[in-house]
């Protein structure tokens, strides 16, 4: 497995990501802003940002090996040029998920809510990324970033409402959906 991934999402006044839209879907949202940027590495600080969500990449911890397979023959990376679409999705458990066991947890996410083949469907025109924040104390539990192309605006809807419709959503507690753009 790779190291670990530190990444910051900084809100403020600048930033390559233009923020559009800014929606609490579950719970408290988050404070508006013009601007977001991505950070990657150790520096989890941004200097002049309002406010930063932070998180780590981490390993795959509901996936069984055919579906890391699936996943990576067809998953893009992030930072194409013709993804000028982003969304952020913080997103925090309740305690009863927290409580399952991790068998307990892979079956809502996978045998009930089939996370992992929804979001199939839609590779590799929405590319994404999860980053693990409980573990760095942070106000939300997983951050996750997607990456699109206006012509997969459509496609990224259906994606979200399909994942919101699932069993595993009966355990979200907090969720804001942050949609960002930039210039291409």
């Amino acid at each position: 497995m790779p190291r670990p991934l530190h990444v910051s999402f900084a809100f403020g006044p600048s930033g390559e990501w233009r923020v559009d839209d800014v929606r609490p879907v579950i719970g408290e949202g988050i404070p508006k802003a013009e601007r977001m940027s991505v950070t990657e590495g150790d520096s989890m600080l941004q200097a002049g940002a309002a406010f930063t969500l932070r998180g780590a990449t981490s390993n795959a911890r509901y996936a069984g090996r055919s579906e890391l397979d699936a996943l990576a023959a067809r998953q893009e990376g992030l930072s194409r040029p013709s993804a000028t679409r982003a969304a952020l999705i913080p997103i925090r458990k309740t305690e009863a998920w927290w409580a399952l066991a991790q068998d307990e947890r892979r079956a809502i996410m996978e045998e009930r809510s089939r996370h992992i083949a929804i979001g199939l469907d839609y590779l590799p025109g929405v590319a994404r990324r999860l980053h693990h924040s409980r573990e760095l104390g942070e106000p939300f539990d997983f951050l996750t970033w997607f990456e699109y192309a206006p012509e997969h605006a459509e496609a990224f809807e259906t994606l979200v409402r399909r994942l919101r419709e699932t069993d595993e959503w009966a355990y979200v507690d907090r969720e804001v959906d942050v949609r960002l753009s930039r210039d291409g």
